[in-house]
């Protein structure tokens, strides 16, 4: 999600306080990169994005607080924008995503993709009238955008997702495919988790595994 503190509202009356969020990086490097001159913007948003794509969630912790101070002695507003919110731009690095998947939860992208077609699908309503008007226009609009979906890269690590998220709420027949998927990634550095999850689903063994 965005700064909004209306969506902020909506996630923690729905879900509770101690749902999880994701700030979304791109708004994140946006909103920092207004506050700079012209003459140093690239090169912030560099390591803005640089520091994103660290895998270790404390290596990209301290990247970002490493430039959060600079930011303080060059543009202190750069800066509290920067420090508003820096922790929720780090909950998927937090929650040990990989880079594939994480490129897409890490962002609003594909959300905001979802609702242009809505935008799309409702544009030549001029006059909204009272009652669910809005709601059958916003659902017809979702049904549209669902013709584009497509499975996202890096879908596997979903199950181990939800397992971090929802440990309760886990399936008979998932908590085998979480067991499977965590007895031969136990060991492995996040970036080599999703390359993992396909072997697993192509059949392949784990190379330290002997067949019997």
């Amino acid at each position: 999600m965005d700064g909004s503190k209306a969506l902020r509202a909506g996630l923690e009356r729905v879900f509770g306080e101690q749902v999880e969020v994701q700030r979304c990086q791109i708004h994140k490097r946006r909103n920092v990169k207004e506050y700079l001159p012209e003459s140093c913007q690239k090169d912030y948003d560099r390591r803005m994005r640089n520091a994103y794509a660290m895998n270790n969630y404390t290596e990209a912790q301290e990247a970002l607080q490493k430039i959060f101070r600079q930011l303080g002695r060059i543009n202190p507003s750069a800066a509290r924008s920067l420090e508003e919110g820096l922790e929720e731009t780090l909950t998927v690095q937090r929650l040990g995503i990989g880079a594939v998947l994480r490129r897409k939860l890490a962002t609003t992208n594909p959300i905001e993709s979802c609702l242009s077609t809505v935008q799309r699908v409702a544009r030549n309503v001029k006059r909204w009238r009272e009652g669910n008007q809005p709601l059958r226009w916003t659902a017809t609009g979702l049904l549209e955008a669902e013709n584009k979906f497509r499975r996202i890269k890096g879908y596997q690590e979903i199950l181990l997702l939800k397992e971090r998220l929802n440990p309760s709420r886990i399936q008979p027949k998932e908590v085998r495919a979480i067991s499977r998927l965590n007895s031969v990634a136990g060991s492995l550095t996040v970036p080599n988790i999703e390359s993992r999850c396909n072997q697993l689903k192509l059949g392949h063994p784990p190379a330290n595994t002997k067949k019997s």
